[in-house]
């Protein structure tokens, strides 16, 4: 695997999302396209209804997308969001690309999108390959942190078996548990997803479909800019 790279901003993201003007018409956007989910509008034909509006280029709609919910959708997750000591002697269960990704953007600093439900985004992901890069280790050693100061009694990761080098990050992190005497797991499956939201009574994770359909979860990164004063690139968007 590849391990020369980050994943840090696109080409052109500075003029998407590094002006004030730029800003207020997203936040813009995100308030339009959550007056639209909250009456019941599917989400695709609200976010290219507010594009076409604000004449966002593709990635700021991606980002837009990412950073809205309904009323009832940020009421739901709200309701089932823990905190940190709600975690200490529990099985926790991250979804494992999702915050890797999350994280490796972060530290790449890359733009990171802060939405209506607190959730902490970014517009990195996995099209069939993960590739490691440079900050992929630092990420798991956040993680680590994150783990024993939660006082977690066992995490698992879980990752998409489909995706390409899946196998590999597997191994990774299982070396680094044992390096690091950490009761860790990692399972691979198919749909993660679904596995996620049936097994897992504590997920972490900032995937919009878990979130609505888990039973409980932790904001992993909201805790780790707060509480370890993690250095980040932050678009608000509301």
């Amino acid at each position: 695997m590849e391990n020369s790279r980050n994943r840090g901003k696109n080409t052109g993201d500075d003029s998407l999302f590094g002006s004030e003007k730029q800003l207020n018409k997203l936040k813009s956007a995100v308030r339009d396209m959550q007056y639209l989910l909250s009456r019941g509008f599917a989400e695709k034909a609200s976010s290219e209804l507010v594009g076409n509006h604000y004449r966002l280029k593709t990635r700021q709609i991606q980002a837009v997308r990412g950073a809205s919910a309904s009323e009832n959708q940020i009421q739901n997750r709200k309701s089932k969001q823990l905190t940190i000591s709600d975690l200490n002697n529990k099985t926790v269960y991250l979804d494992g690309f999702n915050i890797l990704i999350l994280l490796e953007s972060l530290l790449s600093e890359a733009y990171i999108f802060e939405g209506v439900d607190g959730c902490f985004r970014d517009l990195s992901g996995v099209f069939g390959t993960y590739k490691r890069v440079n900050q992929t280790f630092a990420s798991i050693e956040w993680v680590a942190t994150f783990f024993k100061k939660a006082k977690v009694e066992k995490l698992v990761w879980v990752f998409d078996k489909p995706v390409s080098n899946s196998g590999r990050i597997k191994q990774i992190i299982l070396d680094f548990a044992i390096e690091n005497h950490l009761n860790w797991e990692v399972e691979l499956e198919f749909n993660p997803d679904k596995f996620l939201v049936e097994n897992a009574e504590i997920t972490v994770s900032s995937d919009a479909w878990i979130l609505d359909h888990c039973r409980n979860w932790f904001n992993l990164l909201g805790y780790l800019i707060d509480e370890e004063k993690l250095s980040v690139n932050l678009v608000k968007m509301f």
